[in-house]
């Protein structure tokens, strides 16, 4: 039964599920960056006999309709943060982690050797079968690659783990290389919407990285940049 609920998702690189989604793995305190994109807009709608990924674009009359705003329906942004994260050298050399929390508080944890889809119609497919299947594993294993995992995120972390929030209307934090740990594990929680500011009530810190509002996708690029200049990742 448990097949039935899982799709595929191109072919994996070397690894097993004890490496990112082990209980012991997630206790473990060696240096990682942690990334959760909070909030990200990712529901599916009925059309016709298929469901497809709610968007600005393509249900901008249904969601007018409903009394809600098109502008906030962004799943783009969490499309270009994941291409962003996951083609990062920091997270080729095994030091990142990334996790999704959806407006709707689905908690989606990211395999760090998932290719996601280069173009938007491709993840939009790939997120409705998560959704509704609740894990997407590799084409060519068992391994799974995104599932849906139970709520709340911090069950998920290192025991000790640093936890900050980045907010354009946080405390002031220009060098994000100063927020790098020498060598243990860190949290920093990046709203994947396209206005307001991250609510959340167990991180430590609130900070801003920058004195200009900053995309999502462009907050996980300068965040993986400081690690990697910090921990001397090529």
């Amino acid at each position: 039964m448990a097949a039935s609920r899982e799709s595929t998702l191109g072919k994996s690189t070397a690894g097993d599920e004890e490496q990112w989604g082990g209980p012991k793995a997630k206790r473990r305190r060696e240096k990682r960056l942690i990334v959760l994109l909070e909030g990200a807009c990712l529901e599916t709608v009925r059309v016709g006999k298929t469901y497809e990924l709610l968007n600005c674009d393509q249900h901008k009359s249904l969601l007018i309709k409903n009394g809600r705003d098109p502008g906030q329906v962004r799943p783009d942004i969490t499309h270009q943060s994941l291409l962003m994260l996951l083609d990062s050298p920091l997270n080729r050399a095994g030091l990142l982690q990334v996790y999704i929390h959806t407006h709707r508080n689905v908690l989606i944890e990211v395999n760090p050797q998932t290719r996601i889809p280069r173009t938007f119609p491709r993840f939009c497919g790939l997120m409705v079968q998560l959704l509704h299947k609740l894990s997407v594993r590799a084409a060519d294993g068992p391994q799974k690659l995104l599932k849906v995992i139970k709520n709340p995120l911090t069950d998920h972390l290192p025991v000790g783990c640093v936890k900050m929030a980045l907010s354009f209307s946080g405390e002031s934090a220009p060098c994000v290389r100063d927020l790098v740990p020498a060598c243990e594990p860190v949290l920093f929680v990046v709203g994947a919407f396209a206005h307001g500011s991250v609510n959340v009530d167990y991180t430590e810190r609130c900070v801003s990285i920058s004195q200009y509002p900053l995309s999502a996708a462009l907050t996980c690029a300068k965040l993986c940049t400081a690690f990697e200049e910090v921990w001397g990742v090529q």
